[in-house]
């Protein structure tokens, strides 16, 4: 895979840049926004590794121009908790996900091959779980063939969930995910579980709660 790594911080450059190299990727590093637009125009990438905070032009205005300019490749954003409400802005812009840092390079690692499982040319990557089908690059879900209307944040927690299926995930792993720093609380978090999981009811999928650690989503066949 050929990714376009842009990151001003040499420390976090250089640790993203070995880890996907030695994930076998070929991966371009530059330090900052106009760079970011001359190699992101100019060559053909499998994904971009984008920080938002860039010398240059921001990681909203190159997103924005690339994607005008016809970018298909998926965007993978690296924030900073205090960008974090920024997060829609991002997802609105075309960014296709996000990770908030320090986060663990292996987890970038597992976005972006989930990013880039997606067929060149084809704008959905959906995965189904029984009766339930997820879009992660158009954000739908479907419910046995019939569209479910999930909010930002109920699809991003289906899809953090499914993603470790059959793996409990912490409550504060869920919460950092998320929330912004301020308006994070496990009520809130016990709330968007509950609505989801009405919203669930009859899916192949279950969210189970692990009492005193998170919550796991399980898989069984409906009969």
């Amino acid at each position: 895979m050929r990714i376009l790594l842009v990151e001003d911080n040499l420390d976090l450059g250089d640790a993203v840049e070995s880890k996907l190299r030695s994930a076998g990727h070929s991966v371009q590093w530059v330090r900052d926004g106009v760079a970011a637009l001359r190699w992101g125009l100019d060559e053909t990438w499998d994904a971009l590794v984008l920080d938002i905070n860039l010398p240059g032009k921001d990681g909203f205005t190159v997103i924005r121009e690339l994607r005008a300019a016809g970018l298909e490749a998926p965007v993978l954003v690296m924030t900073a908790r205090a960008e974090i409400e920024d997060k829609i802005d991002m997802l609105d812009l075309g960014a296709d996900d996000y990770l908030v840092k320090p986060f663990d390079l292996r987890e970038l690692e597992a976005r972006l091959r989930a990013l880039m499982r997606r067929p060149a040319g084809q704008t959905s990557s959906v995965t189904a779980y029984g009766n339930l089908s997820l879009d992660l690059a158009n954000r739908h879900v479907s419910l046995a063939g019939v569209p479910l209307e999930l909010g930002r944040r109920e699809f991003r927690l289906l899809e953090i969930l499914v993603g470790r299926l059959g793996q409990t995930v912490a409550k504060e792993r869920l919460m950092n995910q998320l929330f912004d720093l301020d308006d994070g609380s496990l009520n809130a978090l016990e709330l968007l579980i509950s609505r989801l999981r009405k919203k669930l009811a009859g899916a192949s999928v279950d969210i189970v709660t692990v009492r005193g650690v998170g919550y796991q989503a399980r898989n069984h066949e409906h009969s």
